[in-house]
């Protein structure tokens, strides 16, 4: 799915994604759903601030991938098209006073998700930021 690099475009790229893992079968207001929906939300975010080029946009997909035995994992890739901005792989606020606005959107990708991670765009400039959702052991999927 291709969205605008604008707020509007991150808060569609959140809608979007919370209706096709209603459609996927992780319904609303579920634990699952709603961190999937968080890990969206705060990628799209970060492609919008600071992944931005004007007159680009940035890509979502979503991957829901079965795991042995009767796991299953949903992957959120953002895709941008600014790559001199990696993120950092350790996710850490860059600095205490910054900590209030800014530091905090892949701190929370590190806590939901199972694992993330970034690698340059196969297909041009930028960049893909994902992130894989791990369902715990004996949850409904």
């Amino acid at each position: 799915m291709r969205f605008t690099s604008t707020p509007r475009g991150a808060r569609l790229a959140r809608r979007l994604t919370a209706v096709r893992l209603d459609a996927w079968g992780i319904p609303y207001g579920t634990d699952p759903h709603e961190a999937i929906v968080l890990i969206t939300a705060e990628l799209a975010a970060n492609a919008v601030r600071h992944g931005h080029v004007p007159g680009r946009d940035f890509h979502l997909r979503l991957h829901d991938l079965p795991t042995a035995p009767g796991g299953r994992t949903v992957r959120v890739e953002v895709t941008d098209t600014r790559a001199e901005r990696p993120p950092r792989r350790r996710a850490t606020p860059c600095d205490p006073a910054d900590a209030e606005e800014t530091g905090r959107g892949l701190l929370l990708v590190a806590h939901l998700a199972a694992r993330w991670d970034w690698h340059p765009r196969s297909n041009g400039p930028g960049k893909t930021v994902w992130a894989e959702y791990t369902f715990p052991p004996g949850s409904p999927s």
